[in-house]
């Protein structure tokens, strides 16, 4: 597989898997379904289905399984994450799944995170200062355009054109709206309005 910022020159196809949790139960260790939905730039390809715990710590290891074991994994160029967490505080080691994977993961927020907020609910739990640890390890929040993003795996100028050719209109990869969307019909019944 070449790489991403050949792919980015050339202005190649990319194969783009973008993950986001499912609406959840409120509780402490219920089980939160997540939804990697694979697109070739903005067209849907494929969907992948898993489970994690709310708050739990699994995320990384769920999400590197679940993608490492389907059969769309060697065509897979990019990993977009919705937020660096999933299902609460299920906090994301964004350095971890870019060395497993050996692919560029972004995670994708729509405006900069409020880092003391976190901080303070992350209080909350026992093994603050691992959570917290695993946070920080995501690294500096970049801005372009709409986009807000943490990135490991490649520079964040290739990031910020990767996030473009993956959006059809607005800020958020189409990847990642689809992903919530189905995610929120599936759980609900019916998709919901915020992708």
């Amino acid at each position: 597989m070449k790489p991403i910022a050949e792919l980015v020159r050339l202005k190649k196809k990319l194969r783009i898997i973008g993950f986001d949790d499912a609406p959840f139960q409120k509780e402490r260790g219920s089980p939160v379904n997540i939804s990697g939905i694979i697109c070739t730039d903005t067209r849907f390809e494929g969907m992948l289905w898993g489970e994690v715990q709310k708050d739990g710590m699994d995320a990384t290891e769920v999400i590197t399984q679940i993608l490492q074991s389907s059969k769309f994994y060697p065509q897979i160029n990019v990993v977009l994450i919705d937020g660096v967490a999933v299902g609460g505080f299920n906090i994301i080691d964004l350095p971890k799944l870019a060395e497993s994977l050996k692919r560029p993961c972004i995670a994708v927020m729509r405006k900069p995170p409020d880092m003391s907020a976190i901080n303070k609910a992350l209080k909350n739990f026992p093994d603050y200062s691992l959570r917290r640890e695993i946070l920080l390890k995501a690294g500096k929040v970049y801005s372009h355009r709409n986009f807000y993003f943490q990135v490991q795996g490649c520079v964040p100028n290739i990031a910020a054109q990767i996030l473009e050719q993956a959006t059809d209109n607005g800020n958020v990869p189409e990847a990642l709206r689809l992903a919530h969307m189905i995610g929120a019909a599936v759980m609900t019944g019916q998709s919901g309005n915020r992708a």
